[in-house]
């Protein structure tokens, strides 16, 4: 599905569906339904593209892929976090929430909207580097549960996804700053 959506490459969404994008090649498929069930038809159809979107990211990285999470909840926002143990790229693809739309950031970070019935939860995905202490990691884990993780205490300890989901769907996003400079 990836498609650019202000500087984001949207992996898959149900956020932002439009039946009328939908409706002539609904309406020709499916010329017995009521437009009520051409709506649920599209439904049901962008659901089995998720499916497929998990297909095309079956790509498995060498440690676990830690979800940071801005959380709302209906007394005010919380931070969290939670770990795909599996650490592969699919298994990001998971909500329980009533609507989600995974995409890569201009950053190159995998991030995923989640909207629910007290709000939306905010997440960023991000594989820890090979490096990593188990020290640094449980550091880094506190430091999130407390609100108190920084963007550079982040990268520190993990490195985004973005540059294996651009290689499967073949679009570009910016070097980090760190690589430009090495490779001078």
């Amino acid at each position: 599905m990836s498609s650019k959506q202000n500087d984001r490459h949207i992996i898959w969404s149900d956020i932002h569906l439009d039946f009328e994008d939908w409706r002539a090649d609904l309406e020709e498929q499916y010329p017995d339904l009521s437009e009520d069930e051409l709506i649920q038809k599209m439904y049901e159809i962008n659901s089995d593209y998720l499916g497929d979107e998990r297909m095309n990211l079956n790509v498995q990285l060498s440690q676990p892929i830690l979800v940071v999470a801005d959380i709302g909840r209906w007394d005010g926002r919380y931070d969290g976090y939670a770990e795909i143990k599996t650490g592969n790229i699919k298994d990001c693809l998971y909500s329980e929430m009533d609507m989600c739309e995974w995409y890569v950031d201009k950053y190159g970070d995998l991030r995923a909207d989640a909207v629910h019935h007290d709000g939306t939860n905010h997440y960023l995905y991000r594989v820890y580097k090979d490096t990593a202490t188990d020290s640094q990691i449980e550091n880094l884990k506190a430091k999130i549960y407390d609100g108190k993780a920084t963007r550079a205490d982040i990268t520190r300890v993990t490195r985004r996804l973005g540059d294996e989901i651009a290689a499967v769907y073949g679009f570009d996003i910016p070097r980090q700053k760190k690589n430009i400079e090495r490779a001078r």
